[in-house]
């Protein structure tokens, strides 16, 4: 057991919180499902990081009605741009996507809030959000699409489950990944949202995020994650190759007051692949590849993980070794590998750069 304690982090706050308070059913019983994010979770989040304003919406999904809220109009908003929110009736209410929703580069910023009520569903057979500032079908906007800052996209007071991204790399080997979310370029924030049973690709090496998906996100601000919840109960879980909840190459994640569990790193052979393997199996709970990358944990629970590989619930590869991972007022355990981790950190496999990670007020343990 690894227990470390020193000065916690001094000024605190955090978002409006969401309940969602339903049941269903798991076996033969009826369960709980998962609330948003981590109720222990008392880091003081970044005004960057909280919930985008919904006070002047551009478009309002449904008339009042369960039936009215339709996959065709959620997409068609998504590729118009701005501010999406829904008006669905007052109970919650699901969309089952009939098509992956994908933002153009050249529309403005999304931000797309569920008010709590809604679920938007992959159905188990396809991506529910794409957006890729390299792809030419959503419209080239920059000579160096790789680095650029926007779009925007904002996910908030929502529920995305069921995605599904294998096979779906639109022609490019690099979208692999990301079975509820893809991002490439651009800037990413979830604040208040679950996500429950996505998946992608079952092996591969670095390619990963049964959730969530970075590919190289904008450098001038990491992907923004507060109190959310990825799985959080046993039937609720995400997996992927890598990266059971969340996955990013050449991205950095601050995420705060989050609950992550029950994810699953589900590959097989590590990276590179080990002779006769298909590679992957990295990161139970999250999966980072680069160069100068960097991981902040602050308020966060990550527990009952599992990775095939390295890792049980961090894998942290930075590439030239400039990468920096911070672990505070966090609680890891419950997070086991069947290959390899850092020597004292449970559930942990870092490459960075000297003295990482450093944490503070934090408990890791088996």
């Amino acid at each position: 057991m690894t227990l470390i304690n020193s000065l916690s982090t001094a000024a605190r706050g955090a978002p409006s919180r969401l309940a969602f308070v339903t049941l269903a059913m798991a076996g033969s019983a009826w369960a709980a499902v998962p609330g948003t994010g981590n109720p222990n979770g008392n880091c003081a989040v970044p005004t960057a990081a909280r919930a985008d304003s919904i006070a002047n919406p551009n478009h309002v999904i449904g008339n009042g009605t369960p039936s009215s809220c339709t996959s065709a109009a959620f997409v068609s908003a998504v590729a118009q741009g701005g501010v999406i929110t829904f008006n669905c009736g007052p109970d919650p209410v699901t969309i089952t996507l009939q098509q992956t929703a994908k933002l153009f580069n050249d529309k403005p910023n999304v931000v797309i809030d569920g008010g709590g009520k809604v679920t938007l569903s992959g159905a188990g057979v396809r991506r529910i959000l794409y957006m890729n500032t390299c792809d030419p079908a959503q419209h080239w906007t920059s000579e160096r699409c790789d680095i650029q800052d926007y779009p925007h996209l904002t996910v908030q007071n929502i529920t995305l489950t069921k995605g599904n991204s294998t096979g779906q790399s639109y022609g490019q080997s690099e979208v692999y990944g990301g079975g509820a979310i893809f991002v490439r370029g651009g800037r990413l924030k979830v604040v208040n949202a679950r996500f429950f049973k996505s998946t992608c690709e079952s092996t591969g090496p670095d390619l990963g995020g049964g959730a969530v998906r970075a590919f190289v996100a904008s450098p001038q601000a990491p992907i923004y994650i507060t109190h959310s919840t990825f799985g959080g109960g046993q039937y609720y879980g995400n997996s992927c190759s890598n990266g059971g909840a969340v996955s990013g190459l050449g991205s950095t994640f601050a995420i705060y007051n989050s609950l992550f569990s029950y994810n699953k790193a589900v590959g097989y052979g590590a990276n590179p692949p080990r002779s006769g393997t298909p590679g992957g199996g990295s990161g139970g709970a999250i999966y980072q590849d680069g160069n100068t990358i960097g991981l902040t944990s602050c308020g966060n629970k990550v527990q009952h993980h599992h990775a095939n590989e390295g890792g049980g619930a961090f894998f942290f590869v930075s590439n030239d070794r400039t990468g920096t991972m911070a672990i505070t007022d966090s609680t890891l355990f419950d997070n086991p590998n069947d290959g390899f981790e850092t020597s004292g950190l449970p559930g942990i496999f870092i490459l960075a750069k000297a003295g990482q990670p450093v944490v503070t007020n934090s408990v890791i343990k088996p």
